[in-house]
């Protein structure tokens, strides 16, 4: 099988069926986390259906436990080296510490770890830290892309052309910190790499509780508007790629 197709659950979190295989990209499937609240549809069971997770670093909305413990028992996980503690009650020899330059054969499937520029640790009342991580994933002739949450780099040049690119393009606000790509970045990322499929990913889906009504513009600028914003600036940074605006729990076939 050679199929190509991916199915966003909202902010990063998606599982890409790719050459036969699964593969769950950061899966934050829950409605809620901490003070923010999903402002989408919940995720299906499908999401936990999958044959392989990689996991970009580990703050709690990428490396999300709650929604790892859901995963069968028997799926491999992949994990920033040093985060791997996080998992040791899931771990049963299935979680698999990597860094940027490994390459990984797992469910039929070829991932080679990135490097991110974004921060690698867990939170600010743990130690814990890790390197921030992408992905590019291949399966016979077929290849995707996911950044992490990152900056734009300029060895993303190196990455190669895919079939499809999960690129992040926002956050959860309000405001978009150091470590992030803004829909701009984000079109000039997969300009560097080449894609013939963009999706942009990491917006439009979790929101602060009541900052909605305090900070409107702010709310418009970085969970509403990011995805149009992502396909003029494409238009214009990379035209020979098609963008295409997932709605969470779509599958979309990447022809």
């Amino acid at each position: 099988m050679t199929g190509l197709a991916v199915t966003w659950w909202g902010h990063a979190s998606a599982t890409v069926e790719i050459g036969g295989a699964r593969v769950a990209v950061d899966p934050l499937l829950s409605d809620r986390l901490f003070h923010l609240r999903r402002y989408a549809p919940s995720p299906s069971g499908a999401a936990y259906d999958v044959d392989v997770v990689v996991v970009s670093h580990l703050h709690h909305d990428h490396l999300h436990l709650p929604s790892l413990r859901r995963v069968s028992r028997d799926v491999p996980i992949l994990v920033p080296r040093g985060g791997e503690g996080l998992l040791r009650s899931l771990d049963h020899g299935r979680v698999r510490p990597v860094v940027p330059g490994e390459v990984v054969e797992v469910a039929g499937v070829t991932i080679r770890v990135l490097p991110a520029t974004h921060d690698g640790g867990r939170g600010p009342h743990t130690r814990i830290t890790g390197p921030p991580l992408g992905f590019r994933i291949d399966a016979g002739p077929r290849s995707f892309w996911f950044p992490g949450d990152t900056e734009l780099r300029e060895d993303m040049d190196e990455v190669g052309h895919v079939d499809l690119a999960l690129i992040p393009i926002g956050g959860w606000g309000p405001t978009l910190e150091d470590g992030h790509m803004d829909p701009v970045a984000g079109a000039a990322a997969v300009a560097r790499v080449g894609a013939d499929v963009a999706v942009p990913v990491h917006w439009g889906t979790f929101w602060p509780l009541g900052l909605r009504q305090v900070a409107r513009a702010n709310h418009q600028r970085l969970f509403v508007t990011p995805g149009d914003r992502f396909v003029a600036a494409l238009g214009d940074a990379a035209p020979g790629t098609t963008a295409t605006l997932a709605r969470p729990g779509e599958r979309v076939v990447i022809e």
